[in-house]
């Protein structure tokens, strides 16, 4: 383990979240692709995950971080599913730039 990341640890920094291995596949929306990948932070889980889209000249990404928090990371999941949606249905292209 990192120096770093041991003193996050003990003294609750940045390094005392960590983001939990994605649920399952990505989810499909509009040509967009949304991966859940829920931060856990002490025992609940943020929303958090990456939104991403496939062009010609490259992937696009946006990484999805909401204050919501869970007693699991499938519920995490969940709406983090449901928020992407949301942004992509109202942003569309907008959202990388």
């Amino acid at each position: 383990m990192a120096l770093g990341r041991l003193f996050g640890r003990l003294f609750g920094g940045a390094g005392s979240e960590e983001v939990a291995a994605p649920r399952g596949e990505a989810v499909e929306h509009n040509g967009f692709l949304i991966y859940p990948q829920p931060i856990r932070q002490g025992g609940q889980f943020l929303t958090a995950g990456l939104i991403a889209k496939d062009y010609p000249d490259g992937r696009k990404e946006h990484r999805f971080i909401r204050a919501d928090t869970h007693a699991s990371a499938e519920d995490a999941s969940r709406l983090m599913v449901q928020k992407a949606q949301r942004v992509i249905d109202e942003m569309g292209d907008r959202l990388f730039g």
